[in-house]
């Protein structure tokens, strides 16, 4: 268990979620979505729990969080539900991915690991795709393995932990945020075509299971 957050690492995450606020592409997640006024009618049916980045700075001001994690969860379902609702590939999807992926950079060296809780929440990642992934792992050269640790070490710090006892490097799949799983996925798939697997990698992983997550059909966030 990690200790109870400072009022200063309080104050950091409110900084940055308005930072995000600030954003000019953000505009749509700032807050509630007007789903009645939009005609969205669906989207309560769609969207079991809304969420926007006013109503975290405002849970934060209230203190109605325990831990930066339970922050950092909700400002992920920002971008979830709106990928969520919208089909893979539209202009919300790519614009939520984009947000997402700044998010968890950012957010990664704010959040303490332990909290830093960001599995692969998406129904199209199953534990089956975790496991292929980690013995793909096995299978490409060390050049194509350098690439997936340097895109890791980049987008999602927290899911590689250096062994410097047996001078290895351990990486949590399971922790793999499932936008960037399923970009690491396919890299994989191609580098597999392209080597025909040559190269084996000194990789221990571990995996887990995941929830949530899907995506569908069109308008806000």
């Amino acid at each position: 268990m990690s200790s109870s957050p400072t009022p200063e690492m309080w104050s950091s995450m409110t900084k940055l979620v308005q930072s995000f606020i600030q954003k000019p592409d953000a505009e749509p997640f700032r807050e509630p979505v007007d789903w009645q006024n939009l005609g969205l009618y669906d989207y309560p049916k769609v969207i079991k729990k809304p969420m926007d980045l006013g109503t975290v700075k405002k849970n934060i001001a209230d203190r109605k969080y325990k831990t930066l994690g339970q922050a950092n969860q909700d400002v992920r379902l920002v971008w979830k539900n709106c990928m969520t609702y919208n089909q893979d590939g539209s202009d919300f999807y790519l614009l939520a991915k984009g947000l997402s992926k700044k998010w968890n950079e950012k957010a990664s060296k704010l959040v303490p690991v332990e909290d830093f809780d960001i599995s692969t929440t998406d129904d199209s990642v199953t534990n089956d795709d975790k496991r292929a992934f980690a013995k793909s792992l096995y299978k490409v050269s060390k050049d194509d393995l350098g690439k997936i640790l340097v895109e890791l070490e980049k987008r999602a710090p927290y899911t590689l932990y250096k062994n410097s006892a047996e001078d290895e490097i351990q990486m949590s799949v399971d922790k793999i945020p499932a936008e960037l799983f399923v970009d690491l996925q396919t890299f994989l798939k191609n580098a597999i075509k392209g080597d025909g697997g040559g190269g084996k990698a000194r990789k221990r992983t571990s995996g887990g299971s995941g929830s949530g997550g899907g995506s569908k059909r069109q308008k806000a966030a």
